[in-house]
């Protein structure tokens, strides 16, 4: 009978998949675990994103992690201030900080051995028996493409470099983009500043939210029965999962059909400008991008001090946007509301593993692995969010939790079956991506439109399948799918 070995494990990333991988990991019995953050402070996505009006759009009681209830949530949905906070109550409750080294980006990792030699921005840290990334997908901004972005004489800036303390009373605001931020900035900005211009290039489905304050009743209620806390957190997660999930890879056709007759008639009892309606109407089917849930959104669109701009953009001023149409919009402020890329993951880290080739060399066609955590050819080397994770209108902590649990237990047998390393069979990371390009035709994003799921090599890089697939695929590892050693 083998003995237990002791593990030294590295994760990259404090925000809240990094967090929640050093807690359980720390349950699980491993007590030499080190996370790399290359920002000064914890929060990942909640620490960057502070917009005006940023907000999650998962409600409140289904957004957290499953061992930190919180009855004390404001809103249906919280405002991003509100869940960092949280995060940072749930880290100082587990003391998560003492095992965090802050301004630490991992630049490389190299597998030799046996073990990851892993350097950071400060320098090397030594050999570790296994590496969790646990970066998100938020967090590389994207700009866009137009010309003169340099020239423009007033602020500037993308949505999560938002300039605090910057005092828009009275300015001139002009938005590019009219993804989820671009809808919230809207919605708190709009009739709030001297003028408003959204710049839109492509129209947004969206379903209404209502994000009413919880009333102080139910919080009570919640703090007295934690069991009516915990129903409420089942009840959230199973209708978005089996409802709006299963819609939109095409697994429960009803919801779908309800989900698309519930925003064509938000868009047309909200909007009665029928030329307004048209600009706002999408030309793609319901879902196919990120569905965006609003419900005030049209309402600020329609403020008398806001504009939707739908003529394209011809390049940016001194002084404004130029559009094509010759007109100059005058501007103080210009915010970049142009999202992220979502396919980059952990790098610009360099990562070589077992054969000698790179992470960049493997993804060079479009990022692949095996269940979205592990790679062929990287052992020992697991991924929260990894290719084809389920993102999108997801708790994503939920989905976070699921795939660290199936990571654990590569970890365990690691550690208990004394093994220098495991990885995923190239057999079995291919037949899991075939299984997955077979799925993707029957996916509302497979029915033409560009967005952020789908990679410059025109992947769709995200589940296609059920999220109840999901759960039982992270349940228990195929073990006959890896190699040990």
């Amino acid at each position: 009978m083998t003995s237990a070995r002791e593990l030294r494990i590295a994760v990259v990333g404090a925000g809240a998949s990094g967090m929640m991988a050093l807690i359980k990991l720390r349950e699980a019995g491993f007590d030499d675990v080190t996370i790399y953050e290359k920002a000064e402070t914890l929060g990942g996505t909640w620490r960057d994103n502070r917009y005006p009006g940023v907000t999650c759009d998962v409600p409140s009681h289904g957004y957290r992690y499953s061992f930190a209830p919180n009855p004390e949530w404001s809103h249906v949905c919280a405002p991003g201030p509100e869940i960092l906070d949280y995060l940072k109550d749930v880290a100082a409750k587990h003391d998560v900080e003492r095992s965090v080294r802050y301004g630490e980006e991992v630049v490389r990792a190299d597998y030799r051995d046996g073990k990851w030699e892993v350097e950071t921005t400060s320098g090397p840290q030594g050999q570790f028996d296994a590496v969790l990334t646990a970066t998100g997908v938020l967090h590389h901004p994207t700009y866009p493409d137009i010309p003169g972005r340099e020239d423009f004489e007033g602020e500037a800036f993308h949505t999560s470099r938002w300039k605090d303390g910057l005092e828009l009373e009275g300015k001139r605001v002009g938005v590019i983009g009219t993804g989820s931020t671009a809808t919230q900035i809207t919605g708190a900005l709009a009739g709030k500043v001297a003028h408003y211009s959204l710049f839109q290039r492509t129209a947004q489905w969206i379903a209404p939210l209502p994000q009413g304050p919880i009333p102080e009743e139910q919080k009570a209620l919640f703090r007295e029965k934690p069991e009516l806390l915990q129903s409420e957190y089942e009840r959230i997660s199973h209708e978005n999962n089996s409802k709006f999930a299963a819609a939109i890879v095409g697994a429960n056709p009803r919801a779908y059909e309800k989900l698309v007759e519930v925003c064509k008639e938000h868009l047309e009892t909200k909007v009665r400008d029928p030329e307004l309606r048209a600009k706002l109407t999408p030309d793609y089917a319901v879902g196919c991008k990120r569905l965006i849930l609003s419900e005030n959104f049209y309402d600020a669109i329609q403020h008398p001090d806001a504009e939707l701009v739908t003529e394209p953009i011809e390049r940016i001023e001194a002084k404004g946007i130029r559009t094509k149409d010759g007109r100059l919009h005058e501007l103080d402020v210009l915010v970049y509301a142009t999202g992220f890329n979502t396919h980059q993951l952990m790098r610009p880290m360099r990562v070589r593993g077992q054969d000698g080739r790179t992470l960049d060399e493997v993804w060079a066609e479009g990022n692949r692995g095996y269940l979205a955590v592990t790679v062929p050819g990287f052992p020992n080397w697991f991924m929260i969010g990894g290719p084809n994770s389920p993102i999108g209108n997801f708790s994503w902590l939920l989905t976070a939790e699921r795939q660290f649990g199936y990571a654990l237990r590569l970890i365990e047998k690691l550690r208990d079956g004394n093994l220098t390393e495991i990885v995923p069979k190239k057999q079995a990371a291919e037949r899991f991506n075939e299984e997955v390009r077979a799925a993707l035709p029957g996916t509302v994003w497979a029915t033409g439109c560009k967005s952020w799921y789908i990679d410059k090599h025109g992947n769709i890089a995200s589940w296609p399948f059920t999220f109840e697939k999901f759960e039982a695929d992270m349940k228990e590892p195929r073990w006959d799918d890896f190699e040990m050693a």
